[in-house]
């Protein structure tokens, strides 16, 4: 084997994994809750990849245990990327956001970037945010 061909291959498996390796980095994502009304209930979490799915499907869900008027979840395995985090306060543990007159939340409802809720739900754009750390701590304030 010529030592060019045998560079050029020695190069590929050594540096080849390396950039799939970059390509699929994960992290944990903290998301700090605050100003919780009560400790009634548990917070609904739901963690978004992209507008197409915001408030629609989330990439990761979870329930968040209520300690005075604080809360934490951590999300492992985040692959680095835009999210958005969108949560509500489930005060009567029924796993949905109740609803006055079919459009209006009965229950607190946050989003990261504390994305408002103004003549509709929050907008993507306002709410997403880059994830590209081992470890990276957003709050949100209920």
């Amino acid at each position: 084997m010529k030592p060019i061909k045998f560079l050029c291959l020695a190069l590929f498996f050594l540096f080849g994994p390396l950039s799939k390796a970059q390509e699929e980095q994960t992290g944990e994502l903290i998301v700090k809750i605050n100003n919780i009304g009560s400790e009634a209930g548990k917070l609904v979490v739901g963690l978004y990849a992209s507008e197409e799915n915001w408030l629609e499907s989330t990439v990761k869900g979870k329930h968040g245990e209520i300690h005075g008027s604080t809360s934490e979840v951590i999300f492992k395995d985040v692959p680095y990327g835009q999210y958005g985090v969108s949560l509500f306060h489930d005060e009567n543990n029924n796993d949905k956001l109740d609803m006055r007159f079919g459009f209006l939340p009965k229950e607190s409802t946050a989003c990261s970037n504390q994305a408002p809720a103004r003549f509709g739900p929050p907008k993507w754009k306002r709410a997403k945010f880059d994830f590209n750390s081992r470890s990276q701590t957003i709050k949100i304030k209920l």
